[in-house]
């Protein structure tokens, strides 16, 4: 006997208990599952015994639910696409008008000189914006925005005879020198 052909039946002789035993369990599996399916649900077995045409109807529902709520999805995006683009349209129009209004004013607005204290405010704090709304009245106009402003140490005459250019006695004063009257 060859060398090759006692290879081979060794060969042989080592695949016959592996392919038993495959063959041992494919047929355990096999009526393992005829089992199974003895003990099946009611609802499996009424599913096994409806027809092709129940079957493919079922299928369009599932499918038609599907596609439905796509669509609806696809709807609620739309819709909120919408709200967000009639609020920037809103907003774009509201600024325009604004912006148009302030240009018409403009051939009527003028910036004017002059020289006009700031009271203080409240808080302490020079209230400039009633000044350059008076400066701007006394030139004949109906309301003003400071431009330019000056601020200036005011001391009695008795600080600057004594030598001394500030003291607790000075406070500072601010004046509205330009204004953009409308």
């Amino acid at each position: 006997m060859g060398f090759k052909r006692a290879m081979r039946i060794r060969q042989i002789q080592l695949v016959r208990p592996t392919a038993f035993a495959f063959f041992f369990a494919a047929l355990m599996l096999m009526s393992a599952l005829a089992v199974a399916q003895d003990q099946a649900t009611p609802a499996q077995n009424s599913r096994e015994r409806e027809g092709f045409l129940a079957t493919v109807s079922r299928w369009f529902r599932e499918q038609t639910a599907t596609v439905n709520s796509s669509f609806e999805d696809a709807r609620k995006k739309v819709d909120g696409f919408n709200s967000a683009a009639g609020n920037a349209a809103k907003t774009t129009v509201e600024g325009a008008k604004d912006a148009a209004g302030a240009i018409a004013r403009i051939p009527s607005a003028r910036a004017v000189s002059g020289h006009e204290k700031c009271q203080l405010a409240a808080n302490g704090a020079p209230d400039c914006v009633s000044a350059a709304n008076i400066m701007c009245k006394a030139k004949g106009f109906e309301s003003g925005k400071s431009v330019d402003m000056t601020t200036a140490d005011v001391c009695p005459a008795k600080v600057y005879m004594s030598g001394r250019s500030t003291g607790p006695e000075c406070t500072t004063e601010t004046f509205v020198s330009r204004a953009f009257c409308q």
